[in-house]
């Protein structure tokens, strides 16, 4: 299927609207996109055009972003466009929604402290439990039967 994924930066401009509907968790907010150009004859950063974008988020997206967004927090959204053009009273509106696969917030604006969320797996928790296997190969002469699966030398084939 064809869609057209974008990537965006910008400023989130409404705080987000959270929901739960009989498909899951659903949030919506909106996202602030102003273009920024060097003005030579001012000798200084000047503001161009604002664009506003509706963001979808589903599912434990939906969650993370309510918990961790606010009004004027730059983020990056990457998602799917979705341009809809209505007509209401006479008036025909054009409207650009992100459907998003991914927000995170702008590290070049400003620093964030990530917390992972929900239960964590059993094998998961298992894996971390073990320890660090050593990857380091061994030289070829010194290999035997006592090394790991994944440092033996392959087996020859007859």
């Amino acid at each position: 299927m064809n869609e057209t994924m974008v990537c965006t930066v910008g400023n989130v401009a409404t705080q987000p609207v959270y929901r739960e509907l009989a498909s899951g968790a659903s949030a919506r907010f909106r996202l602030a996109v102003t273009s920024r150009y060097w003005d030579r004859e001012k000798s200084a950063w000047t503001d161009g055009h604002t664009n506003f974008f509706t963001v979808w988020a589903n599912r434990q997206l939906a969650s993370n972003a309510v918990a961790s967004l606010n009004v004027g927090d730059p983020v990056v959204v990457q998602g799917r466009l979705k341009v809809r053009t209505e007509t209401r009273d006479g008036n025909t509106r054009t409207s650009a929604d992100i459907d998003a696969v991914a927000i995170g917030h702008d590290l070049a604006r400003g620093t964030a402290a990530f917390r992972r969320t929900g239960r964590p797996d059993t094998a998961t928790a298992a894996m971390s439990a073990q320890s660090e296997p050593s990857w380091e190969t061994p030289p070829a002469d010194t290999a035997d039967d006592t090394a790991p699966q994944h440092q033996r030398e392959p087996a020859a084939v007859a």
